[in-house]
């Protein structure tokens, strides 16, 4: 999976580093990177989280660093009468490499260092509300806010998200054919797909696609497709009052013998375990 080049550069103008906040209707798939840090927090939203190898869940409050040239991208489901929203940081490595040597920012250097696989904070709220302010800070203030947010992340528990053998496959030539397949998939995950489906959208043959897949995201796509239906499943389980087996044949499985195994091995419970500790 080749991810589009973001060029940040040219957007953050004669500013050393950008942060913004915005809101949208949904997180479009869009699988991209770029050679700046990201710090990334969701204020508003669930849906999947995609970065390199790593494929998990996300809700509000989820904050992530991401390493340069890290591929990654949120998505979630457009759903009526909601939005999403998040907080953006994309700052260089000059900004701060400017510090560099110095010991009172060994623990911002080894943090960076780390966060080439992709950093999750599950416990940073303090955090978490400075990092909202970030966007209306000006002159020095900005600066010294984002460094003190490093600086107390060097301190707070993290997760590594891709693993230590993914390598970026990086460039333009199919990424367009890659969002492509990705949000086709997000679109028709409730009906029947098939690998021949997914390979004919970017005209690839069967075997090169599944490799092509697997290298990419490490999941092959039955797997991912399944990712994709469970998470619609869980909000169904959670929004509504609908019959499991009304949920499982909504959201794309053809069996409920199928849906409750795939439910439970990725999630560790039944689906009726999973609602009843809902409520």
């Amino acid at each position: 999976m080749k991810a589009q080049f973001e060029d940040i550069a040219s957007k953050k103008g004669a500013e050393s580093f950008l942060a913004y906040a915005f809101n949208v209707p949904y997180f479009e798939f869009k699988w991209h990177y770029h050679p700046e840090y990201e710090l990334t927090l969701i204020t508003q939203g669930e849906g999947k989280r995609l970065v390199g190898d790593s494929y998990e869940s996300y809700t509000s409050g989820d904050l992530v660093l991401l390493g340069s040239e890290l591929p990654h991208t949120w998505t979630s489901e457009p759903l009526q009468d909601k939005t999403v929203s998040a907080v953006v940081v994309q700052f260089p490595h000059d900004l701060i490499n400017r510090f560099s040597g110095l010991v009172e920012f060994k623990s911002i250097e080894a943090l960076l260092a780390a966060s080439g696989r992709g950093l999750f904070f599950p416990d940073a709220e303090s955090v978490r509300a400075e990092l909202e302010l970030l966007p209306a800070r000006r002159g020095v203030e900005k600066i010294t806010s984002l460094i003190n947010i490093l600086q107390h992340l060097s301190a707070h528990r993290h997760q590594k998200l891709s693993s230590a053998s993914f390598h970026p496959v990086k460039g333009e030539e199919t990424e367009s054919r890659v969002n492509k397949v990705c949000q086709y998939i997000q679109k028709h995950s409730d009906e029947p797909l098939s690998l021949d489906q997914a390979a004919a959208l970017i005209h690839l043959s069967r075997s090169a696609f599944s490799k092509f897949f697997k290298r990419a995201t490490g999941k092959t796509f039955s797997d991912y497709v399944n990712d994709i239906r469970i998470g619609k499943a869980c909000r169904l389980l959670t929004e509504s009052d609908k019959a499991i087996n009304e949920i499982a044949y909504a959201t794309g499985f053809d069996s409920l013998t199928y849906f409750n195994r795939v439910f439970l091995k990725k999630k560790g419970v039944t689906p009726r375990q999973f609602r009843t500790g809902l409520r």
